[in-house]
């Protein structure tokens, strides 16, 4: 079988991290659903999946810088869209003693939210309906005008309806949302054409009030969506597929560094292992290790030589 391809839809922004008393910045590239797919990128085997993200970047030499990196990583980059009247937006991370983090954005009128708008809209839309895979965040969306979320939305529908697979996180970001009852909207629309939901539990506790994580497998569950799985942080993760429930526990990490994209790999170790066969507890497992690997580096993207072997799905 012709190996097929993974649409990751978001926001790439330029990162900029502070090192040392005296405020050194470096920079590099990160987002939610860049992230995830750099690191599936990194651990399918071509022959099953490839990836490809889509986005709206501009014609600068950032956004070119951009562009090649992905590209470097193994992320094809025909489906970005370039704006001449936009920028990346930018966002800037600090970091406490216990590796928790702070995130500050410029990113108002970045080239991402637009990229609905750009040349080759209509094109990157067609590809989506019909691929065999598209993986999306609740960010993916709060960053689009209600019009491009209702054209998405319904797009995603056609993928479903031609048989692929739509694959939600709902990373849930209050500041991108004009309320929280558009962002409860918006998510009951596209999980309704979802089928796999990679939940965080201190997201749907927001978004919904509290509650635990078999709470937000049932307020899913009802909405047709047939895989959950709910990230509980140091806590297991709960899986739900087919009417079967695991709790799948991490591997204690003593030494964290940086929580940045932990759930973001997660997401990529999962999805990687169902891609290649795996089924949902041990895909659980393999999002837990490298989530566990990631955290102890700096920064959204951990340099290739650190990635753990055993997560190579490879022949």
């Amino acid at each position: 079988m012709a190996a097929h391809t993974v649409y990751a839809i978001g926001e790439c922004m330029i990162e900029l991290q502070k090192h040392g008393d005296q405020g050194t910045l470096d920079y590099r590239f990160g987002g939610d659903t860049l992230n995830t797919a750099v690191y599936m990128a990194r651990l399918l085997d071509p022959a099953v999946a490839n990836v490809a993200y889509v986005t709206g970047l501009g014609q600068d030499g950032m956004s070119a810088e951009m562009a090649a990196a992905w590209e470097r990583e193994g992320v094809a980059t025909a489906s970005v869209l370039r704006l001449a009247d936009r920028l990346p937006g930018i966002y800037m991370i600090e970091t406490d003693p216990d590796g928790e983090r702070r995130f500050h954005y410029w990113r108002k009128d970045s080239a991402a939210r637009h990229w609905m708008a750009a040349p080759g809209a209509d094109r990157v839309l067609a590809q989506l309906a019909g691929a065999r895979m598209v993986y999306l965040s609740g960010i993916s969306l709060a960053i689009l005008s209600p019009g491009d979320r209702d054209v998405l939305i319904a797009t995603l529908a056609r993928c479903r309806a031609a048989g692929g697979k739509v694959v939600f996180d709902n990373n849930y970001r209050p500041r991108l949302w004009e309320s929280a009852d558009t962002a409860r909207d918006v998510y009951g629309r596209v999980l309704a054409h979802a089928d796999i939901a990679l939940l965080t539990l201190d997201d749907e506790v927001a978004l919904h009030g509290p509650g635990a994580a078999r709470d937000a497998i049932e307020r899913t569950r009802t909405l047709g969506v047939g895989e959950i799985v709910v990230k509980c942080g140091g806590d297991p993760a709960v899986v739900w597929h087919d009417g079967t429930v695991h709790e799948v526990a991490p591997e204690p990490v003593n030494d964290v560094v940086d929580t940045t994209a932990a759930g973001d790999s997660f997401g990529a170790g999962y999805m990687a292992a169902r891609l290649s066969g795996n089924g949902p507890a041990d895909a659980a497992r393999a999002g837990h290790r490298l989530a566990g690997t990631v955290i102890r580096h700096r920064g959204a993207i951990i340099p290739r030589d650190a990635m753990p072997n055993s997560l190579h799905f490879r022949p």
